[in-house]
This record gives C-alpha cells, structure tokens and sequence, in this order.
C-alpha cells in the first residue's frame, strides 16, 4: 500500500500530493509546521504538538481552517490508514494561495497537509557511541526578528547553520545567539551535565522549548536531578562532564566532541544513558 498523505480533508496518493505554486508556504516560506513522533501506531505528546502549532499560527495570524480536536482527529487518522507502528508525522499549515505580493489578506484559505512516514535523522551507531558537533557562525535569528518560538516554515537561519556542519564532516552544528551565548542545535534542544547538574538554556536565550525538551525536564525533576535553565558559552559546553541533544525526532543523543575537543570520557555520560532510559521506558 502507498503511502497516503492528508491534503485538506482529502486523503491522496502522495505522488498526487501537491500544492499550488501561488502558495505563499511556498513563495515566502509563509506557514507553520510540527514534527510528531509515533510509537505503538500512536501519535506521541499530540496534545502538546498541536498546542505549539495553534499558538505559532496564532502570533503570525494564520487561521487554521479546523479546530483543535479536529486536526487532532486527522492526524490520528493519518496514522492509521497509513498502518505504521513507528514513525513521523510532519503537520504542516500554509497561508494558502495568493498574490505575488506579501499582502497575506489577499491569500485564500489555509491549506493543511499531514504526513506521516519513517524518518531515520541519526544513524544508530551515534547512539551508542555519541556524536561530534561543530559550533556554527551563523548566529541564531533575535527574537526581535523572527521570534524563534514560532516553528514556522522558514528555516534558512538553521539551514545555513546545518551546511556549514556538514562541511565540517559532522550532521549537526551548535548555534549561539546574537549575545554569544549558547542557543541550541539547528534541530534538537541541548542539554550540559557539569558536577551533577542538569543545565540547558532558558527560553530567552533564542531556543525552541522542544517538547522532548520538556520531557526530559520533567523526568529530571521525578529522578531528583538539579536542574537549571541558564546561559551558557562555548566554553560550558566543552568544560561539561556530559552533553546531549534532544528532539522529537533525534530523541537523546549524547555529543562527545564539540570543535575538536573531547566533552567529559569523551563517550556518552552516566546521566544521558539514565535519562534515555527513562525516555525509552515512558515512549514503550
């Protein structure tokens, strides 16, 4: 069976799924998406997924043509004609089809796509052996710019980050923000361990609060870890007895190198392997 994708309460073949080029999703990058896990045939933490979504599309003024247990109806149907026990959800609403011009009033309605398929973002041996980062000089957008907790379309600020990761022979890049300080990764939330303590950056430091992010703040708090949302430098992050990354996609993964230098044994940390068991234990 092929893979079926949601296009305005309309279910295709996602060879026949297609948007308008007058779209201003795509002309201008114009829309708001989420990034959804599903285990057990399930589609995990959708509450709080579909929550983030309204909240972006309500501060850039998009209205979404379904209400909130509507669009959690049509995702969780997504999942089960598609009959797949382990995967990604990718819920994307535009602007819709309009003019050249910026003007968003002369768009017609938004359009609402959900799809649902595999995604492998880290190869496994990574998991088990941690991964290397480098910092970016691509400095994380303000928030008197593009407010970063707005999880729109438009992802050139991470996009660039992310080559020059790559040209760097690594799959993810740190970015900082305009004031230096620690931001996050161009896709996954990062998290430091120094003497037993749990620390990641606060909102204000130019951060998506990723719900995986969260997740991982509340099982600390159930394991009594101290935690602490601080500012943090390069220099913290290499300094850090352990590092890791969390996203919906990438989970826990442990970061063992930052530019070169070894972070703590230099393989992931007693902490990060206790909390992606507690992860894996709470998903199954």
């Amino acid at each position: 069976m092929g893979l079926k994708v949601y296009v305005n309460g309309e279910f295709v073949e996602k060879e026949d799924a297609k948007v308008s080029v007058f779209d201003h999703g795509l002309l201008y990058g114009d829309g708001v998406f989420e990034g959804i896990r599903v285990y057990g045939g399930r589609a995990f933490k959708l509450d709080e997924h579909v929550a983030r979504l309204y909240e972006s599309a309500g501060f850039i003024r998009l209205p979404i043509p379904l209400s909130r247990d509507e669009m959690k109806k049509a995702v969780s149907e997504a999942v089960d004609i598609n009959g797949l026990e382990d995967a990604y959800i990718r819920l994307v609403v535009t602007r819709g089809v309009g003019t050249l011009g910026l003007d968003p009033d002369k768009c017609s309605d938004p359009c609402v796509i959900i799809i649902v398929d595999h995604i492998a973002i880290y190869p496994e041996e990574f998991y088990e052996k941690g991964m290397e980062i480098v910092t970016a000089a691509t400095r994380r957008n303000i928030p008197e710019a593009v407010d970063v907790r707005v999880k729109s379309l438009n992802y050139l600020n991470n996009i660039l980050a992310k080559i020059e990761g790559k040209n760097a022979g690594c799959v993810e890049a740190l970015m900082l923000n305009h004031q230096g300080f620690v931001a996050e990764c161009t896709g996954d939330n990062i998290f430091i361990v120094r003497d037993g303590v749990l620390k990641t950056p606060p909102a204000n430091a130019g951060i998506l609060k990723g719900v995986t992010r969260q997740i991982v703040m509340d099982l600390a708090v159930q394991e009594g870890i101290p935690l602490e949302e601080v500012n943090m430098t390069r220099y913290d992050v290499i300094a850090a007895d352990e590092c890791f990354l969390t996203g919906t996609a990438a989970e826990i993964i442990a970061v063992v190198k930052l530019d070169g230098r070894p972070i703590g044994g230099g393989k992931p940390g007693e902490m990060t392997r206790k909390l992606r068991s507690r992860f894996k234990e709470m998903i199954h």
